[in-house]
């Protein structure tokens, strides 16, 4: 019996991993409404249980879930993602993490104090991490070389107090500050402004979002079935680049 902490994606494909070696794969997640218990499973194996956050762990392995649910755990898997830090950076308080919110930091790249000399590359997370890294760069590149200009360092400060207002008043933490999503490819595409290239295809962007689609549809077998000629035709359709 195992208990993963956190239902992500890495969560979830490790759970799916698991469930064809195990008795029992319990996921507990902050995000799952209260009511999901052992009684309702997910879709799917058929051995794989959704609960809300944990309560208390025993000694014993007894766990105990936060809705009075409790079970006995061979293992325990934690999935809760990762934390920004860097110790090797001296910036004097200027760039900060807070709640795994690396600021303040100009569309996620420069400091406004600091920059250009000091820049950041893949900060942002749910987006597809070649492209977003490769067009960050290549604007780190432009501004470096002068072909870019930056905003001044009040504009820019202004731009990142007004995001954050902005995630604050969506209810956003601040862990979910850099959290793409669907705003990704309106970052990438305002990445390839600043950089003068051409934005992503359209059936590239198609091509991610059917992904996740289909990753909601069918968890365990959207990685097993694709529409290869479907895509190719759309790859070469003028119309889609």
């Amino acid at each position: 019996v195992v208990v993963i902490i956190g239902n992500s994606y890495s969560g979830e494909d490790i759970a799916l991993e698991l469930a064809g070696v195990s008795k029992e794969v319990h996921i507990s997640a902050r995000s799952r409404k209260s009511e999901v218990t052992l009684t309702n499973p997910v879709d799917g194996p058929g051995n794989i249980f959704l609960h809300p956050v944990i309560e208390s762990l025993c000694r014993d392995g007894t766990i105990n879930f936060h809705d009075g649910a409790s079970i006995v755990a061979d293992s325990i898997i934690h999935c809760t993602g990762y934390s920004y830090h860097f110790p090797f950076l001296d910036t004097k308080g200027i760039v900060t993490v807070n709640d795994n919110r690396v600021g303040p930091l100009y569309e996620h790249v420069f400091p406004p104090l600091l920059a250009p000399s000091l820049s950041f590359v893949g900060l942002p997370w749910m987006t597809v991490p070649f492209v977003l890294c490769e067009l960050q760069s290549k604007w780190i590149a432009c501004i470096l070389s002068g072909k870019t200009l930056l905003p001044s360092e009040n504009d820019m400060m202004e731009a990142v107090k007004d995001f954050y207002a902005r995630n604050e008043a969506f209810g956003r933490p601040n862990h979910y500050t850099h959290c793409l999503g669907t705003y990704q490819f309106g970052y990438l595409d305002w990445l390839s402004d600043q950089n003068g290239c051409a934005h992503v295809e359209a059936w590239r962007k198609e091509m991610s979002e059917e992904t996740v689609r289909n990753r909601v549809k069918r968890p365990h077998t959207y990685r097993d079935k694709w529409e290869d000629l479907y895509w190719l035709q759309m790859a070469l359709s003028p119309e889609s680049n």
